[in-house]
């Protein structure tokens, strides 16, 4: 950390965000690539400085120039997948093979992965995929190995920094609690996390299903250990018009025992491979929630269970927005 950036995190730890905000900007004048990071980072975040999305995209794109690798990635995740301007796979790829070449490293890795995938210049899927029908009442779905074993661990080692045991707010005190029904660990690929390879597994995910990719929030990581499991639940949401309409399940590893995906409506146990996905409605044809799609993850017995989940909603999703608003049709 650079000297200004140490005493302008002082200063905000200080609640004096003005001199923060101040000593930040003097040292980004001055060329300091770390004080340009973190007003990048400010930008995206709202706080100390007001949440201007353009103008972080276009900061960490300066860092990145400027010699910050992570900064690098950050720009790149948010080129493709539109935070801040339109979605530009084309440059955020440039932006990537630029990347490997001077720093190595993440972003090397990352190309490669990218250049396994079949992909169209835009970054989708050339291929078309037919599920298994393996459930009905209801409809599950099942892809085999739909993702190579490669892209199942960069997906799992993702979010290795931001695992935590599964928590809720408390509905009396508002602090997170264990979580009543999901006893496992879990993390959230925000949109700075999203490296061209998962978005290219997102886009392959959304050409599976017959969905638009912005339907989709952002992939939930889950790690169970052994005894850990998922007692019976529904993915909808209370009072939502914009309805979580399915479930995607991403099994990330093999080599465990139990853990089974469990349908009490119709007696269906999915135990995924490595690279395995299962889709399911969770909606009847009206809208409302199906009873139906009520599911378990049963307990592990033996070794541990990697898994992802991306829920789909009725209409595409600002992340962004409070409570992940639905974006204006376009």
């Amino acid at each position: 950390m650079s000297e200004a950036t140490d005493r302008a995190r002082g200063a905000l730890a200080a609640n004096d965000n003005q001199r923060a905000v101040a000593i930040a900007v003097a040292a980004a004048q001055a060329g300091d690539t770390e004080a340009i990071a973190l007003l990048a980072l400010w930008r995206l975040t709202g706080h100390p400085l007001p949440r201007d999305l353009a103008d972080a995209r276009r900061l960490f794109g300066e860092a990145a120039d400027a010699g910050d690798a992570e900064a690098a990635l950050t720009e790149i995740a948010l080129l493709a997948n539109g935070t801040g301007g339109a979605s530009d796979w084309p440059t955020a790829l440039a932006r990537l093979a630029l990347a490997a070449k001077r720093f190595g490293g993440e972003a090397a890795k990352h190309l490669t992965l990218i250049e396994r995938m079949n992909l169209t210049e835009a970054g989708l899927p050339q291929q078309v995929w037919d599920p298994d029908v393996i459930g009905q009442q209801p409809s599950i779905r099942k892809w085999s190995a739909l993702l190579s074993p490669d892209e199942c661990e960069h997906l799992a080692t993702s979010v290795l920094d931001l695992l935590e045991p599964s928590t809720v707010a408390d509905p009396r005190t508002g602090r997170q609690i264990a979580h009543p029904v999901r006893r496992s660990s879990a993390a959230v690929v925000g949109p700075t996390r999203e490296s061209l390879p998962i978005q290219a597994i997102t886009r392959r995910l959304a050409a599976a299903t017959g969905t638009d990719v912005r339907q989709g929030e952002p992939i939930a990581v889950l790690h169970y250990a052994p005894g850990q499991e998922y007692l019976p639940h529904m993915d909808t949401l209370p009072n939502e018009r914009n309805q979580r309409i399915m479930t995607v399940l991403i099994y990330l590893n093999a080599g465990y025992s139990g853990g089974e995906t469990h349908f009490p409506a119709n007696g269906v146990n999915v135990s995924g491979q490595l690279g395995d996905v299962i889709a399911f409605d969770n909606v009847l044809p009206d809208g409302s929630p199906d009873p139906a799609s009520r599911h378990a993850g049963l307990p592990i017995r033996r070794g541990t269970k990697w898994l992802a989940t991306r829920w789909i909603r009725r209409e595409p999703l600002d992340i962004w927005a409070p409570r992940g608003q639905t974006l204006t049709p376009r």
